[in-house]
C-alpha cells in the first residue's frame, strides 16, 4: 500500500497543483479551455498513436482483457438502467441527471490511468493500458451519446449525428490509426515516430494539470446520493466486476493489474464537455468528476495493493 501510495503521489500532487493554479488565477479561464483542446486533440491523440503504432501485442491477453473490460463496462450499465426504471424518480434521477450519472459511472479518466500504470509499471504497463484506451473508449463515447440523446437531448440524435460526432472523436480516431499502422507492419516511419514521442510526453503532465485545474470543490460539497451511486459503481463495482471476468476468462498477470487499474481511475473530465454539448447534468458532472478524483487519491492505491 505504502509503495503504490508513493508511486501515485506525484501524480495527484500535480493534478492539485493544477487546481492550485486555477485557485490563484495564474492564468485564465480562456487559457486553461486552450490547454485542454490542445491536449485532447493533439497531445494525448499523439501518445495513444505511438504507444499502439509500436506496441508488441503478441505479449498481451488482448482479446481476454477486452472481454473483461467489456463485460464489466456492461454489468454497470445494466444496473444503472434497472435503477432508473425501479427507482429513479425517488432518488431524483432525472433525463440529465440519468445521462450525467451515465457518465460519471462508466468514462474513465485516461491520463489518470496511463500516468498511474506508467508509474507502478514502467512501459508494459503503458502499452496494456494504451490498449484498454483502444478498447474503452470507442465503447463508452458511444454510450455515453447514446444515453444522452435518449435521455438528456430535446431532440433525440438520430444516427447520422452519433456517427459524426464519433467520426471526431480524436482518441478514436488515434486507437485506429494506430493499431493499424501495427497490424500492417509499418508502424511510425522516419520522423513520425520521434515526432509523435515528443508530443506524447508532454500530454500526460498538461492533461493532469488540467484536470486538476477543472475540479470544482463547490459543485461537490452540495451533492448527495447521485453522486454517491455514481462514484460507488466507478471506483467500486466496476474494478470488483474487472476482476471477476478477468478470472473468468483467464487474463493473468500484467494485463489482469492493468485492466484492474484501468476499471478503478475516476471520471473522465472530458465527460463535462460531453454533458454540457448535449444537454447533460453539467453541474451534477462536475461534481461527480472532483469527488470521483479526490476519493481515487486513497482508492487507487489501495486498488493496486489488492491486484498486486
Amino acid at each position: 500500500m505504502s509503495a503504490a501510495f508513493e508511486a501515485l503521489l506525484p501524480i495527484f500532487l500535480v493534478i492539485l497543483a493544477g487546481y492550485g493554479l486555477r485557485v490563484i488565477k495564474f492564468t485564465t479561464e480562456e487559457a486553461w479551455r486552450l490547454v485542454e483542446r490542445i491536449v485532447y486533440f493533439v497531445l494525448f491523440p499523439a501518445l495513444i498513436l505511438n504507444t499502439l503504432a509500436l506496441a508488441d501485442l503478441a505479449s498481451l491477453q488482448i482479446l481476454p482483457m477486452a472481454g473483461a473490460l467489456l463485460s464489466a463496462l456492461m454489468v454497470a450499465a445494466f444496473v444503472l438502467t434497472v435503477m432508473r426504471r425501479t427507482v429513479g424518480g425517488t432518488i431524483g434521477l432525472t433525463g440529465p441527471a440519468y445521462s450525467s450519472v451515465f457518465q460519471g459511472s462508466l468514462r474513465w479518466n485516461g491520463f489518470v490511468a496511463l500516468a498511474s500504470v506508467g508509474a507502478i509499471f514502467g512501459a508494459d504497463g503503458v502499452t496494456a493500458a494504451a490498449l484498454a484506451i483502444a478498447v474503452l473508449v470507442p465503447t463508452v463515447n458511444v454510450l455515453s451519446v447514446l444515453i444522452l440523446s435518449r435521455h438528456a437531448a430535446d431532440q433525440p440524435s438520430d444516427a447520422a449525428r452519433i456517427l459524426k460526432l464519433l467520426s471526431r472523436n480524436p482518441l478514436i480516431l488515434a486507437c485506429l490509426v494506430g493499431l493499424g499502422l501495427n497490424f500492417s507492419g509499418i508502424h511510425l516511419p522516419g520522423p513520425l515516430q520521434p515526432t509523435t514521442d515528443l508530443l506524447g510526453r508532454a500530454a500526460l503532465t498538461l492533461g493532469l494539470l488540467s484536470v486538476g485545474a477543472g475540479l470544482d470543490i463547490r459543485s461537490a460539497m452540495g451533492t448527495k446520493t447521485l453522486v454517491v451511486i455514481a462514484c460507488s459503481l466507478k471506483l467500486l463495482v466496476i474494478p470488483i466486476m474487472v476482476a471477476l471476468f478477468c478470472q473468468l476468462y483467464g487474463v493473468e498477470g500484467l494485463t489482469r493489474q492493468v485492466a484492474i487499474m484501468c476499471g478503478a481511475v475516476p471520471t473522465a473530465s472530458s465527460s463535462y464537455v460531453l454533458a454540457r454539448q448535449l444537454g447533460g447534468d453539467h453541474t451534477l458532472m462536475a461534481a461527480i468528476i472532483t469527488v470521483s478524483t479526490l476519493i481515487a487519491l486513497i482508492s487507487l492505491p489501495l486498488t493496486i495493493a489488492w491486484v498486486s
